[in-house]
């Protein structure tokens, strides 16, 4: 097939106006980076985000600046990054666990989740953990179902918020057992841990993160872990599988961008982002924070959330669940 003069002239030309994009990705950063938390200062989102944009911002020859935005749970920071600003790789999103809860709880989000977003890589994992007081009569995560079994709706939990990964969570849990378990859900996990000391409530629903320093401090006594295998943090605590089949699941924090961001800058980020949780000092946080480093590609950090998003979704429409 002969290509014409009109066809060659139309090919230099598209040629020539993408040659300015991708020298633009190459000299990717020329100034600073901002990384939206959408959850408040100092928590492990935050203090991540920080610690981290710390280590790569003299590699990149930029500062990178963490700002939580917490409007309309966070939603309003989100919602910047994947259409609120250019997909330049100059903001970027740290996303918790809640992320997907979030999507399969509310129908009416003002961006798609999956496509809005490009996943750039995953950056540490922890589970949820159910514990209890020292002196509690519930001896194991099995007593606990035990209980539950005899006495529907009498064993309580504390939970921060309705439709949160720890509402979904004990959802889960009571579908797997065929138990009926009293969720309360409160604003904060200091007046939930009030109420469980206080033997109001009966159990416990937390993250890792704030849980082990309850436990190492003998403040708390931990049941069971929701991740798939005992945590490397807490090994002597059984996973909740080894007394309900089927319940595997952790929280995770991870950095997104906007669906177009080009690949060139997704893969810098992505590299520098694993090479600053090699570091002995981001390792070391990591340890006293209750988590563990989980660096992945893009990809895999992808297929996380779409099958978090599917999982939470299920548990959502078998349990009728309605968050307004």
């Amino acid at each position: 097939m002969s290509v014409t003069r009109r066809q060659m002239l139309a090919g230099a030309a598209a040629t020539l106006a993408a040659a300015p994009a991708r020298g633009q990705d190459a000299n990717w950063p020329q100034r600073s980076i901002r990384i939206i938390v959408p959850t408040a200062p100092g928590g492990s989102p935050d203090i991540a985000a920080r610690l981290i944009g710390e280590k790569i911002s003299g590699r990149l020859g930029q500062s990178v600046v963490v700002e939580s935005m917490t409007t309309a749970g966070g939603i309003a920071g989100l919602q910047l990054v994947a259409k609120g600003a250019p997909a330049d790789g100059y903001n970027l999103a740290m996303l918790t666990g809640g992320f997907a809860t979030q999507a399969a709880v509310l129908k009416n989000l003002p961006y798609d989740p999956i496509a809005d977003f490009v996943f750039i890589t995953s950056v540490v994992r922890y589970p949820i953990v159910y514990t209890v007081p020292p002196d509690s009569p519930i001896k194991s995560f099995k007593d606990m179902i035990a209980r539950a079994k005899a006495n529907p709706n009498k064993v309580s939990y504390g939970i921060v918020g309705a439709g949160t990964l720890y509402h979904l969570l004990g959802k889960w849990i009571d579908n797997q057992a065929s138990v009926e378990m009293n969720a309360v859900p409160y604003r904060g996990t200091a007046l939930a841990l009030q109420d469980v000391l206080g033997g109001r409530v009966d159990v416990l629903s937390d993250a890792a993160t704030s849980t082990i320093p309850r436990v190492r401090s003998g403040q708390m006594r931990a049941l069971a872990v929701s991740s798939a295998e005992r945590y490397p943090l807490l090994p002597e605590v059984p996973t909740m599988a080894e007394a309900v089949s089927g319940i595997k699941c952790e929280s995770w924090l991870g950095l997104a961008a906007a669906a177009d961001t080009p690949r060139p800058i997704v893969d810098r980020l992505n590299s520098e982002f694993r090479r600053a949780l090699e570091l002995p000092e981001v390792k070391k946080w990591a340890e006293d924070s209750g988590v563990v480093p989980a660096p992945s590609t893009p990809e895999e950090f992808r297929g996380r959330v779409e099958a978090d998003v599917r999982q939470w979704t299920d548990i959502v429409v078998r349990n009728n669940i309605s968050v307004q």
